[in-house]
């Protein structure tokens, strides 16, 4: 597989901005400027291949892509805060009543 310098460009504005959305979107789930880059192009991939497993085809362009992405960092950020055991925004705290 080759990549030209204009693809990998283009990956990586598009990871960065779906990264840097996702982080947006998801609070307290940001992980700075290369973490949110290293989410959006690993989210690229999830989107890539979760979006035709469930039927939906958003076209082709620059928006398309940074689209997939963000659906993609999103699913990935929503799995690594469950992993992590951070929930949804809910913690309980030891000792304490609802």
């Amino acid at each position: 597989m080759y990549l030209s310098n204009e693809s990998l460009l283009v990956i990586v504005l598009v990871g960065l901005v779906a990264g840097f959305l996702a982080g947006q979107i998801v609070r307290g789930a940001g992980f700075g400027l290369i973490g949110d880059l290293i989410i959006g192009i690993i989210g690229a991939f999830i989107g890539d291949w979760l979006l035709p497993q469930l039927g939906i085809h958003l076209g082709v362009g620059m928006v398309a892509l940074i689209i997939n992405a963000f659906i993609g960092a999103v699913v990935l950020l929503l799995i690594l805060r469950l992993v992590s055991g951070g929930g949804f925004g809910y913690r309980r705290r030891w000792g304490s009543r609802w």
